[in-house]
């Protein structure tokens, strides 16, 4: 009787630790939510009542990032020019926003506070979107869950992929 009593207590004991070191873990996947009308940063940063929202699993081309676009081409020669593909991501999540309500799902922050968030406007997803449009590509360093709407982007040449363009973790260590 006075083992079994021990094996309980015993058995107790180990849940209870158990639990303790795991809760942490448990609680930082909870998805919380932020609403409301969205203001836009750039073309991967939204910010909702003075809260910074960085879109996961996406990267757009910074403000002042410029990419090439062939303007002519005659055979086998092309030209291009620059065109300001940053300023213009911005410009394409401005539109898509409009000052409608936006809802975004997040579970973290990232080393500059900002929250990693999903983002909808009713049902649609804005990362998914922004990738589908080329205006933004699959951060695959963090996520592989846009990467299927980056392949129809390119297969489609939307955006970005209608031109040549460095990757916005490239641009942003270069410059």
């Amino acid at each position: 009787m006075f083992l079994n009593k021990i094996k309980i207590f015993l058995l107790i004991s180990i849940c209870l630790i158990f639990f303790l070191f795991t809760y942490d873990n448990v609680k930082s996947e909870e998805i919380k939510i932020i609403s409301g009308i969205a203001k836009v940063t750039d073309g991967d940063t939204i910010r909702i009542n003075k809260k910074r929202i960085r879109l996961m699993g996406i990267d757009a081309p910074e403000k002042k990032q410029m990419c090439k676009k062939t303007w002519l081409a005659i055979s086998f020669i092309s030209f291009q020019k620059d065109y300001p593909c940053g300023q213009i991501s911005t410009n394409k999540l401005k539109r898509k926003i409009n000052n409608k309500s936006v809802i975004c799902n997040y579970t973290d922050k990232d080393q500059y506070q900002r929250y990693i968030a999903e983002c909808f406007i009713d049902k649609t997803n804005i990362n998914a979107w922004m990738v589908r449009n080329g205006q933004a590509v699959a951060y695959k360093k963090y996520s592989k869950k846009f990467v299927a709407q980056e392949n129809i982007a390119k297969k489609e040449k939307s955006g970005l992929w209608s031109g040549t363009f460095e990757m916005p973790w490239d641009w942003r260590k270069n410059n």
